[in-house]
């Protein structure tokens, strides 16, 4: 079976799936509260498992991909307040993805995807404009797709209750149940706030919106069947997008020879 995992790969099995037809994915968390009932790094976790969910779809259809080591940090502000979260400042963000695509570029990646499980509002723009920017550079070099980017339809995620709620807490049951603490889960009642109106624009804490537990939505209901199905939808979604940009990857008279790793 093709390894999926870059971090299991030796230098020269990594050396010969380095090359220009070949998607590369990068997992991009936080380390920040998602309620009493998950693990800080929730949307590592998440974002680890779509980008490898993804990656066994282009495979399915002959296309290589390889999932990066996760970023586990990003720009997260909103929950700060409430102890262990750790933040990035936009720059950061931005110059340590930059610095990435300019090393796999280097070493003949030409397609990165941003596969992301972080939503706040600051840090996906930062994704969304990187993108842009590394598109409108030219031929010959690494393009960046960030398949969540507003710009290109919020679409499933326009639904998501993305801070440890129904649709999150699902997501874990299915990706990771271990780390899913479900009496508490169990216990937990729903949390009302439309997070987009509530901070419009701005960095605002969830404390001073009056959230107490760090969780928004239904976790109580979630359910890892739903989570699962949810994973496939937002995996698919990934490899969707990618088609549409990248049209000549999946031609199967302009593809590499995937061998066993």
């Amino acid at each position: 079976m093709t390894e999926l995992d870059l971090e299991r790969l030796r230098h020269g099995q990594a050396a010969e799936r380095f090359h220009g037809r070949a998607v590369a994915l990068l997992p991009i968390g936080s380390t920040e509260p998602h309620g009493p009932h998950l693990p800080l790094d929730t949307d590592t976790v998440l974002a680890r498992a779509r980008a490898r969910r993804a990656a066994e779809l282009f495979h399915e259809r002959g296309v290589d991909a390889l999932v990066l080591p996760a970023l586990p940090y990003g720009v997260a502000r909103l929950a700060q307040d409430y102890g262990g979260g750790i933040t990035l400042r936009p720059g950061t963000l931005w110059a340590f993805v930059e610095d990435l695509v300019i090393s796999l570029q280097q070493d003949g990646i030409r397609q990165l995807v941003l596969v992301n499980a972080h939503h706040e509002a600051e840090h996906l723009r930062i994704l969304t404009n990187l993108a842009v920017d590394f598109c409108e550079r030219g031929r010959g070099r690494c393009e960046v797709l960030f398949p969540d980017a507003p710009t290109l339809g919020g679409g499933l995620l326009e639904e998501f209750d993305c801070h440890g709620g129904r649709e999150e807490t699902s997501l874990m049951l299915a990706a990771a149940p271990d780390l899913v603490d479900d009496e508490v889960r169990r216990t937990l009642a729903p949390v009302e706030l439309d997070l987009p109106d509530a901070v419009p624009g701005q960095s605002r804490s969830l404390v001073d919106l009056g959230i107490r537990d760090a969780y928004l939505g239904a976790p109580a209901e979630a359910t890892a069947q739903e989570g699962a199905e949810l994973l496939d939808r937002l995996a698919g979604l990934v490899v969707d997008r990618c088609a549409r940009a990248w049209p000549d990857l999946f031609r199967p008279d302009s593809r590499p020879t995937l061998g066993p790793s």
